[in-house]
């Protein structure tokens, strides 16, 4: 059944992995003969594909559909992702809200776009799994080699929003990463719920798929979008320092630099485990970006965790933070602890943990002055190159448009507000 509605709009909150079921939901759109436009314009679908990690992503989440329905009361708005796999009829109660889709049945455009049955269509999450990619960027793609998680932090929706930890084989998904790159795409992002859990229930591990990727021969270089601290390993160290194709970045996660915190949110690592894998890995590669996630106002942070926390990371060699302010979620342990942090107390943390993470990328960059980096151009525009380097910096540079989606030798000028660079011609 063909629908009327010609045009739509999708738009993502939250992590690389909700990305790239974006992008695979928009292809499917365009290749039913839907037209992709830009979410300021008035589309007759809107798709919002949410997060659910804080209550500030499901704030936003409420914010976008007032505003959509506002500007277009006769648009249909579909709401679909972790929010609506969690809170369906909390959602479908926001005025102007039509179809609220879940986790399983998100992919498959067809029965909440083309044909709508129903205004809630959320199953419990039956633990399929499915590659998904993005192609929006010319040069780079995001593809999705697993989802869900096994892990029970007390603070985390994650399990009960996408399931259980699964993903695809190792020769599966290398076919995908082969059909990505004949796109013509120079770097994929490898992304996860918890990355480092892909192929266990197949008896295949993240190694193997990692080892996979270094003879196809089309990929020139690969980034991890996320691991967990224990789940790096000794043969892992050993793959990084043999590749060809792996860049100079990872992001592992911290939560908090105090041993009590850590274990009150039942994460897997210990504050020794955490540091001896970055002393090694700054050791093997000196030049390697590291950026870790960090909650402030964890219940029962005192002053003492937090400070705990604050030197923890400013003495380590982590190069950025993502810091998450502590949010309540329903159905977590945490939500129940009866030491919940004052919210004037947890936005005056996030904010000095924020200048910290300024600081120390920073200074990261800055060691990086004059140094030569590889980097991928992604845009140009007003006689400007821009793109990422090998260790995750984004670099401008003063060239020609013939250089986008080409990795170039850049050396590293100065870092003024913008990180600029040249060229470097062999």
């Amino acid at each position: 059944m063909s629908s009327p509605y010609k045009t739509f709009s999708c738009i993502t909150y939250g992590c690389k992995v909700n990305f790239a079921d974006s992008s695979s939901i928009s292809r499917d759109l365009i290749n039913l003969g839907y037209s992709q436009i830009n979410k300021d314009e008035i589309a007759d679908i809107y798709i919002i594909n949410t997060c659910s990690v804080t209550d500030l992503a499901d704030r936003k989440a409420q914010k976008l559909i007032k505003k959509l329905n506002s500007k277009s009361p006769n648009s249909k708005i579909i709401v679909t992702g972790c929010y609506a796999q969690l809170k369906p009829q909390q959602i479908i109660n926001i005025p102007g809200v039509d179809y609220v889709v879940g986790m399983n049945e998100k992919l498959d455009v067809n029965s909440y776009v083309v044909e709508n049955n129903c205004n809630v269509n959320v199953s419990e999450i039956n633990n399929d799994f499915n590659i998904s990619h993005s192609t929006n960027e010319r040069t780079r793609a995001f593809i999705k080699v697993q989802d869900g998680c096994d892990y029970s932090c007390t603070y985390c929706t994650i399990p009960n929003a996408r399931g259980t930890s699964r993903s695809d084989t190792v020769n599966n998904t290398i076919m995908k990463v082969e059909e990505i790159l004949n796109n013509n795409i120079k770097e994929i992002v490898l992304s996860g719920i918890n990355i480092g859990d892909f192929g266990v229930k197949n008896k295949q591990s993240f190694n193997q798929l990692l080892i996979a990727l270094e003879k196809v021969d089309k990929l020139y270089r690969y980034r991890i979008s996320s691991i967990e601290p224990n789940l790096i390993n000794d043969n892992m160290f050993e793959i990084f320092r043999k590749s060809s194709k792996w860049v100079k970045h990872l992001h592992i996660p911290l939560q908090s630099g105090s041993d009590k915190i850590l274990k009150k949110m039942k994460r897997r690592y210990d504050l020794k485990l955490y540091k001896n894998k970055i002393l090694k890995l700054k050791k093997m590669f000196p030049d390697l970006c590291i950026g870790a996630d960090v909650i402030v106002g964890f219940p029962g942070e005192t002053d003492e965790d937090f400070n705990e926390t604050y030197n923890f990371i400013k003495k380590m060699d982590i190069s950025y933070l993502h810091v998450f302010t502590y949010s309540r979620r329903e159905n977590t342990k945490a939500d129940k602890f009866s030491d919940q942090i004052n919210d004037k107390i947890k936005k005056a943390r996030r904010i000095v943990m924020q200048k910290l993470s300024e600081h120390k990328f920073k200074y990261f960059v800055n060691k990086n002055i004059n140094d030569v980096r590889e980097v991928l151009f992604e845009n140009y525009e007003n006689g400007l190159l821009s793109g990422l380097s090998d260790n995750y910096m984004k670099v401008f540079v003063p060239g020609n448009e013939k250089y986008v989606n080409t990795i170039q030798k850049v050396r590293i000028l100065n870092n003024d507000k913008f990180i600029f660079g040249e060229i470097v011609n062999d």
